[in-house]
């Protein structure tokens, strides 16, 4: 992690809006065009403040066609250019895109599949459906998948993404109907990926790769709205499987790509940035344009990977539980790194959001039917291995408030290497093992990256966006098996 630099707010220059809500007002700076907003608690400022996230955040407000304010989630910490947990939304007419500000890992993550079994009825095959998983799931750095593309289908996969993966039989229609945009971003051309990128890509679908990525076996332990987790399939007990992952080789290569692009870009339309890391070019720009179809198609690329992962997933629970038990369905799959066309106020903006998910409220129309009418959209809040992850719906202050968004996980307070330095990976596994928690993992080394003291108190994070009024608290999930790369 970084230290604060000159132009970084304290929490001296904050103005409480409520108990969660705070405000870096537009005279902070006089570079700022909107306020900067922080969802946090009192008590979650100290720990926001020790690295640059708020600087980055203040840096947000300056980019050209930006609306309304730029804020940030309560799992927010350092990122490249924008802050991880940060989301801001650009004019589409006269605002720019910028690839820091979605972020590496495109279209980063998260679905979760219902079960409809209680945790009890299978907990003695637990461990045998966590090995069974670590056989299916190729995993580790670069480690390529079992499905081979020709050039041809790899570009209709980025056109297509998990929509290309049913139609060739790694689902059914009903995966697509549960997934954010259907699982395929309209106006990806592959054209505009690199061979390079292609190259990353090409042998990575259905894997999950290393870093924070898993599939992970949990049990519901605790309903905080049964109406909704009625809507949702969920009853008390039951085991639910949450997969984490995003483009891998190929969204990064796409990324960076377009980073140096884009700074190579800006002089011509004179855009000038405090950070160079938020390089952006005007979204009506051949570049802007370029990145946009880029990205759609990585985000493609990504919804297409948790699909086949699902599928590998699907194949695990059989070979363990056999035909008798139904496989998993899908609840819903939902996009962290991801710029979207979205309307708010009659204004059409592009919401950026880097390490933050849509929340949409009942009666939305992007979301499905059944959710739509009943609890609104579901969003998935991963927390670390051994605490917990959760369930929340959307509600409609989310969209008065934050862009129809939430947080996305329990979000970095140590670095990898610091984890590593700290953390033992073997006996973190025995630990997790003594608490009843299966572990496959292909590097003990990996495994102490992800401890859980390097995260943030998920409970205390999800607290907050649920008291703030920006999403509801449905379901507590506790681990009982994880496999990580």
């Amino acid at each position: 992690m970084g230290h604060p630099v000159q132009g970084t707010p304290t929490k001296q220059n904050l103005v409480k809006i409520h108990d969660y809500l705070w405000e870096v007002p537009k005279s902070f700076r006089q570079d700022m065009k909107v306020p900067a907003r922080i969802y946090a608690s009192a008590r979650m400022l100290d720990g926001i403040c020790n690295d640059r996230s708020l600087w980055q955040l203040v840096n947000l407000t300056t980019l050209p066609g930006v609306y309304k304010y730029a804020f940030v989630m309560p799992d927010v910490h350092e990122g490249y250019g924008s802050p991880v947990g940060g989301i801001v939304a650009p004019r589409e007419d006269e605002g720019v895109i910028s690839p820091g500000l979605c972020g590496y890992d495109i279209n980063c993550g998260v679905r979760l599949l219902r079960t409809g079994i209680a945790y009890d009825k299978i907990k003695s095959n637990i461990s045998d459906f966590v090995t069974a998983l670590f056989r299916e799931v190729p995993s580790g750095v670069g480690r390529g998948g079992w499905l081979k593309l020709s050039h041809k289908e790899l570009d209709e996969v980025l056109c297509r993404g998990a929509q290309w993966m049913v139609e060739h039989g790694y689902g059914d229609e009903q995966d697509i109907v549960y997934c954010e945009s259907g699982g395929m971003l309209s106006g990806a051309d592959p054209a505009v990926v690199s061979d390079h990128a292609k190259k990353r890509g090409r042998d990575q679908l259905g894997t999950i790769g290393a870093g924070n990525h898993f599939v992970e076996i949990q049990r519901i332990d605790e309903i905080f709205d049964q109406d909704a987790a009625f809507a949702l399939g969920f009853t008390h007990g039951d085991a639910t499987i949450l997969i984490h992952c995003g483009s891998r080789g190929l969204g990064h290569q796409v990324a960076t790509d377009y980073i140096r692009l884009m700074l190579h870009a800006m002089p011509k339309y004179g855009i000038q940035l405090v950070d160079r890391e938020l390089a952006c070019a005007p979204f009506h720009s051949p570049e802007g344009g370029q990145y946009w179809r880029a990205m759609a198609s990585a985000a493609n690329f990504a919804w297409a990977n948790r699909q086949l992962i699902m599928y590998e997933v699907r194949k695990a629970w059989i070979s363990v539980f056999g035909e008798s038990l139904a496989a998993p369905g899908l609840v819903y799959d939902v996009a962290h790194n991801i710029v979207k066309k979205e309307t708010y106020d009659n204004v059409k903006l592009l919401v950026h959001r880097k390490g933050a998910t849509r929340a949409f409220p009942p009666g939305h129309p992007e979301i499905p039917g059944d959710y739509s009418r009943t609890c609104g959209q579901p969003v998935f809040i991963p927390g670390s291995m051994g605490t917990a992850s959760f369930v929340l719906v959307g509600v409609p202050r989310t969209m008065e408030e934050a862009f129809g968004s939430s947080c996305h996980g329990a979000g970095r307070v140590m670095s990898r290497t610091k984890a590593k330095e700290i953390v033992r990976g073997q006996v973190l596994k025995e630990e997790l093992e003594a608490q009843g928690i299966a572990v496959r993992a292909g590097s003990l080394a990996g495994l102490a990256e992800e401890a859980p003291i390097a995260y943030k108190d998920v409970e205390s994070v999800v607290d907050v966006v649920h008291r703030a009024g920006i999403a509801k608290k449905v379901v507590r999930l506790r681990p009982v098996g994880v496999m990580k790369g």
